[in-house]
């Protein structure tokens, strides 16, 4: 059987592979033979237990998190965890001093806390706000100024062009006038109807009652007096400020975006009213004064919420609002789910009639929305229909009060809710914009100026993210998996499409640029070694530094096994699965066939079978605990993981749990063929999303697995949430049968191996209450082999080190005495 192996196997001291092994391990030539997985530390007779890998993880390292660069690209600061507890501690590091490390004190972390700072336009002074108060910094002598000292919190502080500071306080924006001192109320939007002032008498009690009694016809007089007299005051008089805007009662402010120029602010509002209803609680048992309590959770998707925002761009020193419409945006009106309501109409013997009607419209939910480019003179925006299947990246057009579509993307399916990164370039006079589309069926990365044809900087079988502009506006930093799709780099591209790698790490990198823009900050991590610092010098032939060392000696002694990514042929499709494979020594010499274990990674959207640290590192421990044992472990990026593509992501559309099963049929066999695997000892296990695949898989292909573990699972879609749910299955309302081919609940009856249930009780994820359903469901249809175990103080991912290997010692036992 021809396959493509990757070898992710690193060299015994757990340092990163180099760029020619990396080349090496990438040969995708047929191998003659599949070697079993190399132990990081072959010499090592340590026997890896339940009880040490599911302990907290502390005992392994506690590494550096929330890292960015000092202004003066010579500190790198981080937070690393305390041992035994949950709070951080803020690091220095000083590149200029042999690295040294030295924890800064509580007293002067106002001092280094400008990590999402913004620069003045002659980038000499720097704004941020810290524990809602608003500093600023002169870069070229660390000279700070607290500029406010309240209990309100301030945020969103910025330069704007004239040099002012503005932040926000609410729904309240303000201006500081470095010289004077002088703050002045920019905006203030109210969430009520503008008062009426001095109305005139319109009924007819009320006509009467002005005409006849002189002491109410009085009283009106004074009245008028009084509104006309504040209004000439406040026309004549400079000191005096209204900057109140009104956007009428039972409303809430999504999104409020002030200009740099300080002269307009978009304003996006929804109804106030919650989305989810009284009856969505969650029973808590375990509380500290021994009462039930009643959590709130979040809504579901079956609620059936329709959601959308109205735009409002205000004119501050008119004292204008101005709704903005989606009339303009193409699509706006189009019945996208036409053909999906036609098929769910037929089903109940109707005729669906489809018709043009607005769509509601929204800004996407992501960070930072809505740019304003750097002088404020442009405006853009990321806007997204709630049925989740348009996206447009708009302009305004402040003359006409309009909305200008630079570019639409649709997908039959659903849009991505990454790779929607977009800002603006600033260049000789000439203002552009940049942005991330998947509409090659790959995240790529466009350059647009506003009235021309957008041009593709990045082209490939690769995901871009990450995109940081340099300075001079004529260059992109970004990541990549161009090498592999499990293997993520830091690159370079200019207007040109010249694509540069700037790192050569292998496994996966993460980045920031330092602000003199000669070093990149990266967090690397491989298969076996979790992440740690180094820092990669631009424009230089040197090596990338490490610069942080916080994993333990003693998980460096163990003798974890890295596993091989293996590209598995599919049945289905051209493109393959790639899959890590954990294989133990001599696996094809042993005279007994194998078993095996299937690891179901969830999300559904993630990326497991790539180069670098997992967050499921206690699973990886687990596999090595089990390939120490004789055991074949399998790892599968089933169809509708990351990493691989549009095609990929969306394969599960309208049915999820069919063809991710058909993959993990495919490891199955290919674990057979290739690696001396008992087809009838084989069991699978995961958690969340790979908790209904475990399901999914037991019950519509009751022969393929012996045994298996659902953990944290969803049993029916209707009960998850809008957002992630409505994207794959649209709405239960609009595609019912959507709904009921991809729940598992409607196919316990296919039950016929043995399934373990493992169940956190304050999971306001995925609520117990699938948990519950699915039992109730499997004891009518009379099933005997399934267990539950439930763990009453767990939210959706585990907490509790003693919960942990109660989950894991039930799963070990269920595989020792089933495979």
């Amino acid at each position: 059987m021809k396959i493509q192996l990757i070898a992710a196997v690193l060299s015994l001291s757990l340092v990163a592979c180099s760029n020619t092994q990396l080349n090496e391990q990438m040969n995708t030539s047929v191998p003659d033979k599949i070697q079993g997985a190399v132990a990081t530390n072959a010499q090592s007779t340590d026997i890896i237990t339940l009880e040490k890998i599911m302990s907290d993880p502390d005992w392994f390292g506690r590494a550096p998190e929330s890292w960015y660069w000092g202004d003066d690209s010579n500190t790198v600061y981080y937070q690393q965890k305390q041992l035994g507890n949950p709070l951080r501690d803020l690091y220095s590091l000083d590149l200029s001093n042999s690295n040294k490390i030295v924890q800064v004190a509580l007293s002067n972390k106002h001092k280094v806390a400008a990590k999402n700072g913004q620069l003045n336009q002659a980038r000499t002074h720097k704004v941020y706000t810290f524990n809602g108060d608003v500093f600023v910094k002169t870069l070229d002598s660390n000279a700070i100024k607290q500029l406010t000292f309240t209990s309100n919190q301030e945020g969103n502080a910025l330069f704007l062009t004239n040099g002012d500071i503005a932040y926000q306080i609410g729904n309240v924006f303000y201006a500081h006038n470095l010289k004077t001192g002088q703050i002045k109320e920019l905006a203030n939007l109210q969430m009520s109807a503008k008062p009426a002032g001095v109305t005139v008498p319109e009924s007819y009690l009320a006509k009467e009652q002005h005409k006849l009694i002189d002491y109410i016809a009085l009283q009106q007089r004074n009245t008028q007096l009084k509104q006309t007299k504040n209004e000439r005051l406040a026309a004549e008089n400079n000191a005096v400020n209204d900057s109140k805007f009104y956007f009428g009662k039972d409303n809430r402010v999504v999104y409020a975006s002030l200009s740099p120029a300080g002269d307009k602010l978009l304003v996006s509002i929804t109804s106030a009213k919650s989305s989810r209803d009284e009856t969505d609680i969650m029973p808590n048992y375990i509380t500290k004064d021994g009462v039930i309590a009643a959590e709130k959770v979040r809504a579901r998707v079956a609620n059936n919420r329709q959601y959308q925002e109205q735009l409002f761009l205000l004119d501050i020193v008119k004292g204008t609002q101005q709704a903005l419409s989606y009339d303009s945006l193409p699509g706006f009106d189009d019945d996208v789910l036409a053909s999906v309501k036609a098929e769910n109409f037929a089903r109940d013997g109707k005729k669906y009639k489809t018709e043009k009607k607005a769509r509601h419209i929204h800004v996407l939910q992501m960070y930072n929305a809505i740019k304003w480019s750097s002088d404020g003179q442009h405006l853009a925006l990321m806007l997204e229909a709630w049925d989740n299947k348009t996206r447009w990246l708009t302009t305004v057009d402040f003359d006409k009060n309009e909305l200008v579509t630079q570019h639409k993307l649709h997908d039959d399916a659903w849009i991505n809710w990454s790779f929607n990164e977009f800002g603006w370039l600033l260049a000789n006079d000439k203002t552009s914009l940049y942005y991330l589309s998947e509409e090659s069926g790959y995240s790529h990365l466009y350059h647009k100026d506003l009235n021309s044809k957008a041009v593709k900087l990045t082209s490939g079988k690769f995901e871009v993210s990450s995109v940081t502009p340099a300075q001079d506006n004529q260059r992109f930093i970004f990541k990549a998996n161009i090498k592999h799709p499990g293997i993520y780099e830091i690159y370079q591209v200019d207007l040109a499409k010249n694509v540069t790698p700037l790192t050569d790490l292998g496994g996966q990198n993460d980045y920031e640029i330092s602000p003199d823009e000669s070093k990149l900050l990266i967090e690397h991590s491989t298969v076996t070694m979790p992440p740690e610092l180094y820092v990669q010098r631009l424009n230089s032939a040197e090596e990338a530094q490490r610069i942080t060392h916080t994993v333990s000696k003693q998980f460096l002694s163990m003798p974890w096994s890295a596993p091989t990514v293996v590209a598995i042929a599919s049945s289905k499709q051209k493109e393959p699965i790639y899959s890590k494979v954990y294989l133990p020594k001599n696996f094809d010499k042993t005279l007994e066939k194998n078993r095996a274990v299937m690891f179901t990674h969830g999300a559904g959207y993630l990326q497991n079978s790539h180069l670098g640290w997992s967050g499921y590192f206690r699973e990886f421990m687990f596999h090595s605990m089990l390939v120490q044992q004789g055991y074949v472990v399998i790892d599968m990026d089933y169809r509708a993981s990351a990493g691989y593509g549009r095609d990929w992501r969306t394969a599960i559309y309208r049915h999820m749990g069919k063809p991710e099963v058909e993959d993990m049929r495919d490891g199955v066999k290919w674990l057979i063929e290739n690696a001396n695997v008992d087809e009838k000892r084989v069991g699978t296990y995961g958690g969340s999303y790979g908790g209904f695949l475990t399901l999914m898989s037991m019950f519509t292909d009751p022969d393929l697995f012996a045994s298996g573990s659902a953990i944290r699972l969803v049993s029916d879609w209707a009960y998850y949430n809008h957002g992630y749910t409505s994207n794959i299955l649209n709405t239960p309302e609009d595609d019912a049968i959507a709904y009921e081919r991809s729940s598992p609940i409607y196919f316990a009856e296919g039950l016929k191996r043995p399934l373990l249930i493992n169940a956190p009780m304050v999971d306001d994820n995925v609520f117990f209450e699938d948990t519950v359903r699915l039992v109730q469901r499997l004891i009518e249809l009379e099933k005997q082999d399934f267990e539950t175990a439930i763990y009453p103080v767990e939210p959706h991912g585990f907490v509790q080190p003693s919960s942990w290997l109660n989950e894991y010692r039930r799963i070990y036992k269920l595989f020792e005495n089933t495979l």
